[in-house]
């Protein structure tokens, strides 16, 4: 976007980029272990840059060693040379930013509708909206194979654990994700693992662990009915032999939202689900990763409740009869937020190509999100088919519309470069 030409420092002498070195976008210099040849001398440092020299004082630069290895200074306007806190003169370059490149700038910060730069998302290239896509929907992979290395860390280097973990939070279904992420680290599943043959006592393992078997935690209205139903004092009972047998400490059970849950998202449901899919072994990460196809990954991750579930919402409290398996929307999202993220990660950590692209193949198989976000850039004009699309359009929103990270952003480029200074013609 910048007008090509010599550079040069202030005093004349040749400059050169070899490599401009790592954007730091933490305190510290601007761009970390640069190279840059001045006056045939390579230099190989950090670099600042400006929008004035007097800025360098401004911030305090010239009193922070942090600054003393910067090797060259940038600045749109040279109002006076600047020292490092040893008193050494640091080169500077004078770098002019065209007056449309910053008018369109600002535009996009003044912006009021959202995204800001929605006028020009009709004209992109599909060569220029798929290659960013791409790039956008492997960001959001390797950003949730962060999350996932560090569940496995906690669980001792476990990925079996790490997976079961990344499981359950996702079975909160964005509201009760934290406290079902809680809920797994207190599940001992070498302890459970002895158990693995018993429903029921899966049941009263996972139930009384989520502290949901404590009378106080049923409304007040249904609890004489549930100690009449009788499965509420059972579990409690079972639960009693298994902590005492395995030194077990539950969870508190305020930590679970219930206000404008829909029942079938009702921390009591979800977990007698988690409670199935463990007693059938398909929560465990060896079938994950057999899964060859969408429709074995589907499978793997289908559930159900047991008998007394399908008329029960909470203890005591009777519903019309049905089987409460997970929903076609569910799950999508498990195997859009847990089982595609977790093979990615784990092919990564392990080396598995196979595992990876299998994970890019499977995002290209599903149907994409519908929500907020993928609505809101569909009304801009972009295609939102497969869940790669809807995954690359969530980091897109997240990770640059909302920090208003425009200058990394492709869309945010074109819209930088146009040569047309009004958006609205």
């Amino acid at each position: 976007m910048l007008p090509l030409r010599e550079l040069t420092t202030t005093d004349g002498h040749a400059v050169e980029v070899i490599d401009p070195g790592l954007h730091n976008r933490h305190a510290g210099p601007d761009f970390f272990n640069a190279k840059v040849r001045i006056n045939g001398t390579l230099w190989v440092g950090n670099v600042e840059i400006h929008e004035k020299s007097t800025d360098w004082y401004a911030h305090g630069h010239h009193h922070d060693k942090g600054y003393n290895n910067v090797i060259l200074h940038v600045a749109e306007v040279i109002d006076t040379d600047v020292q490092t806190a040893d008193g050494q003169y640091i080169p500077q370059m004078q770098f002019e930013v065209p007056s449309e490149v910053k008018e369109h700038y600002r535009e996009l910060l003044a912006e009021d509708q959202y995204p800001p730069c929605y006028r020009i998302i009709p004209g992109l290239t599909r060569l220029m909206v798929h290659s960013w896509m791409s790039a956008l929907q492997t960001e959001r992979l390797e950003q949730k194979t962060e999350a996932i290395r560090e569940r496995v860390r906690q669980c001792g280097d476990s990925w079996e654990n790490g997976y079961f973990m990344t499981l359950a939070r996702n079975f909160g279904f964005g509201v009760n994700g934290d406290a079902f992420e809680l809920w797994s680290k207190s599940i001992p599943l070498m302890a459970v693992a002895h158990h693995r043959d018993d429903l029921f006592q899966i049941e009263a393992i996972f139930m009384g662990q989520a502290g949901l078997l404590e009378l106080d935690m049923i409304p007040e209205r249904y609890q004489q009915e549930a100690l009449q139903e009788g499965y509420f004092a059972k579990l409690r009972n079972e639960y009693l032999y298994l902590q005492h047998k395995f030194q077990l400490t539950p969870m508190s059970g305020s930590v679970w939202k219930f206000l404008r849950l829909r029942p079938q998202n009702f921390p009591h449901i979800r977990i007698a689900q988690l409670a199935t899919l463990y007693y059938e072994r398909r929560a465990g990460l060896s079938q994950l990763i057999a899964c060859e196809n969408i429709e074995q990954l589907r499978d793997c991750l289908t559930t159900s409740v047991t008998p007394y579930w399908e008329t029960h919402y909470t203890f005591g409290s009777t519903s019309c009869r049905t089987e409460k398996n997970l929903s076609a929307s569910s799950l999508n999202l498990l195997m859009i937020n847990t089982a595609i993220p977790v093979l990615f990660a784990y092919g990564r950590y392990h080396m598995k190509e196979v595992l990876c692209d299998r994970a890019f193949d499977f995002l290209e198989q599903l149907k994409a999100e519908n929500n907020h976000i993928t609505r809101m850039w569909q009304a801009c004009g972009l295609d939102v088919m497969t869940a790669g699309d809807s995954q690359a359009l969530i980091q897109l929103k997240k990770e640059y519309c909302d920090k208003k990270d425009c200058l990394r952003c492709r869309i945010g480029y074109e819209y930088l470069k146009r040569e047309n200074p009004n958006p609205k013609q």
